[in-house]
């Protein structure tokens, strides 16, 4: 090669030049060519070829000497180190698996060296359950299910408390970052945390995926210590959160909550608004079965929110300021799209969230000056489009507003868009359709006209309407201004029962009316026996806390009819399914045992589905029974032409399907 040739050429040019120095030295100082001559005969006989094989040979053992390697010490760090440089490649079986989960498991301290390997063997598994041909390229090999297993369930039962032990964090429970040796396992754990993240959106079980949340929910101090895997993983966290089953739900959110918690300053600003954003879609159908995610889903947020209120003051503010926005470009453009835009499960769970968070802080004075402008945004949503058609919508809104006013000890004027109602409708109009499902409001927002002409409207509306003037009336019941707030009411309620004339309807409204004027009657007794005066905010605080405490007659009634609403609401639910099971049965004619067995000793070859007219007479049927099986008998024979094409293996398939028709008329008694 060129460059081995230049190099020789240059060691000749060298040689030479040496050699003609040393003549010169001869000639100028011939006493020291003497001394030379005497002590260092290999300077002088220089020799070319002689000197590059030594220089070569020199070269080799230098190579060979100066590996580059570790220095030698028993620190733990340095067993890490000769493990890098000599690795020991070899497939992982269980009696290294076992060896390891010991030396997890000592009492002593455990070497960086075994945690270290331990991590090895669980990316060997990861990179074996990854890749698609099932081979790894690292250090250990995994093959076999019941290896891998092993491993996965080494590092998820017993690798937390190692890494506790070896940073010395089981009686401190410092931040692992404080600790002394968190820079040496830095970087195992932060691979390890990897792979653990790359499982985790691999798995599809909820079972292993419950074990593996469980597992994390461990080590989420050492997440918080790592901000990009921090990120990711609260990025697949929130996921879980919002789509995953009821268990990997709460799993998920705790994970979260922990992890944030580390890290605040820097996580929550973003966690926050993730979080908000992933409810938003995914609270955008609502039904029966969605209802108890969302609710998770909106309880865990005001957690969230709870972390620090002068952080979320800054979101929720800009949060409700949109739903303003929404509602205003609705009322002045008057357009469908504008006012779909506010009249969606989007925008109502919304203001479900932040009034439930404005009442779980109530007792803090951050958030509190953001109640007016949301119960501005929930009456106005009322007010935008007061039709019959979305009575559900309004109903949703009272019932934040109601939770809200009770929460936070705050007054709002609920009772006109209850009352409004009752003198809006006419529940005298008869209805056109008649339904025997009553209409439940409770995952609806808008109701169809073919809903509204069906007489479970009427009687829904009414049932609703009793519902919450009752708990909004119980929840008020204690206050001093109670006969004062509910006066119109009262009056406008007295000119509905005179003009309905349904009296199932004004049953129930006039039950309501007579509890509301007792409650009326008790306030105003006991308000006549104060003498402070009615500015005295603290006296008047201390008199409504002594009513309540001793109790009010509409607050009574209240308790004992929502424990018995409760109940019935239970009930109903557990029999939804059994709703279709009971349907009407008919009536045979009793058989004798003897006449059973003496049918079935004479009923030779195969059984007959569709017995002939002869038959029929040896049953003793009743006239209604004689009836409905001609009936049926004909209907089975007309079904039969039209099937007459059918393959052998489709009549197979009818002749299973016909199987509970033939056991309820009892065709194997007869011949």
């Amino acid at each position: 090669m060129k460059p081995t040739e230049h190099s020789d050429s240059e060691d000749e040019l060298n040689a030479e030049s040496h050699k003609k120095s040393l003549e010169k030295l001869k000639k100028i100082d011939p006493d020291f060519y003497n001394f030379l001559e005497e002590n260092d005969e290999n300077l002088l006989s220089f020799d070319l070829n002689s000197d590059d094989d030594k220089e070569s040979d020199e070269e080799d053992e230098d190579d060979s000497v100066h590996v580059p390697g570790p220095l030698k010490g028993d620190s733990d760090e340095s067993d890490f180190e000769d493990e890098e440089v000599k690795p020991i490649r070899g497939k992982v079986s269980l009696k290294m698996v076992a060896q390891w989960q010991t030396e997890l498991q000592s009492d002593g301290k455990v070497k960086l060296a075994t945690l270290t390997t331990v991590i090895k063997a669980f990316n060997a598994a990861m990179l074996r359950a990854t890749s698609e041909d099932g081979t790894s390229e690292g250090e250990y090999k995994v093959e076999g299910s019941s290896v891998f297993n092993a491993v996965i369930q080494m590092c998820v039962l017993y690798l937390p408390n190692a890494v506790k032990k070896y940073l010395g964090m089981e009686q401190s429970g410092k931040d692992p970052k404080v600790c002394k040796h968190f820079s040496k396992i830095k970087g195992p754990l932060s691979a390890y945390l990897t792979d653990l993240l790359k499982l985790l959106g691999g798995v599809t079980s909820e079972n292993i995926l419950t074990v593996l949340l469980k597992h994390l929910h461990q080590i989420c101090i050492y997440v918080a210590c790592f901000g990009r895997i921090a990120k990711r993983a609260l990025k697949k966290l929130i996921v879980f959160w919002s789509t995953g089953e009821e268990t990997v739900r709460v799993l998920a959110f705790l994970c979260i909550l922990r992890i944030t918690r580390n890290q605040q300053t820097t996580l929550l600003d973003k966690v926050l608004k993730t979080m908000y954003m992933t409810y938003v879609k995914n609270c955008k159908f609502v039904s029966p079965s969605t209802w108890p995610g969302i609710n998770f889903m909106r309880r865990s947020l005001v957690e969230m929110f709870t972390l620090d209120l002068n952080v979320s003051y800054q979101h929720v503010f800009l949060y409700i300021r949109q739903l303003a926005i929404h509602l205003r470009n609705a009322i002045v453009v008057q357009k469908v799209e504008s006012r779909q835009a506010v009249y969606n499960w989007q925008f109502i769970n919304s203001l479900h969230l932040w009034a439930d968070l404005l009442a779980a802080t109530s007792n803090k004075t951050q958030l509190q000056p953001l109640v007016y402008p949301l119960v501005m945004v929930i009456t106005n949503t009322i007010k935008l489009v007061p039709t019959h058609q979305y009575y559900p919508l309004r109903f949703q809104c009272v019932e934040i507003m109601i939770n809200l006013a009770k929460d936070t000890n705050t007054f709002i004027p609920i009772l006109p868009f209850l009352v409004e109602i009752l003198s809006t409708y006419d529940f005298n109009k008869k209805h056109k359709k008649i339904s025997m499902k009553p209409l439940d409001f409770s995952c609806i927002l808008r109701l169809a006209k073919s809903q509204m002409m069906e007489n479970g409207f009427k009687d829904s509306v009414i049932e609703r309407l009793y519902a919450l003037l009752l708990e909004y009336t119980a929840s008020i019941s204690h206050t001093i201004y109670f006969p004062d707030v509910t006066l119109l009411a009262v009056i406008q309620i007295k000119q509905f029962l005179k003009s309905c004339s349904v009296a199932n309807y004004t049953k129930k409204i006039r039950q309501l009316l007579e509890k509301i004027e007792e409650n009326s009657k008790f306030i105003e007794r006991e308000r006549n026996k104060v003498s402070f005066a009615l500015n005295d905010d603290k006296m008047i605080a201390a008199w409504e806390t002594s009513i309540k405490t001793k109790g009010t007659p509409l607050l009574s009634f209240y308790d004992n009819w929502n424990r018995v609403n409760k109940i019935q609401k239970r009930k109903k639910i557990t029999k939804n399914d059994e709703l279709a099971g009971e349907l009407p049965t008919i009536k045979r004619a009793k058989v004798t045992n003897e006449e059973i067995a003496k049918n079935k000793e004479e009923k030779k070859g195969p059984m007959v589905l569709f017995p002939s007219d002869s038959e029929d007479d040896n049953v003793n049927f009743g006239e209604d029974d004689v009836k409905s099986s001609k009936k049926l008998k004909k209907k089975k024979e007309s079904k039969k032409k039209i099937n007459n094409k059918k393959k052998p293996q489709e009549e197979k398939e009818d002749f299973v399907d016909e199987a509970d028709i033939v056991q309820d008329f009892s065709v194997t008694e007869w011949k």
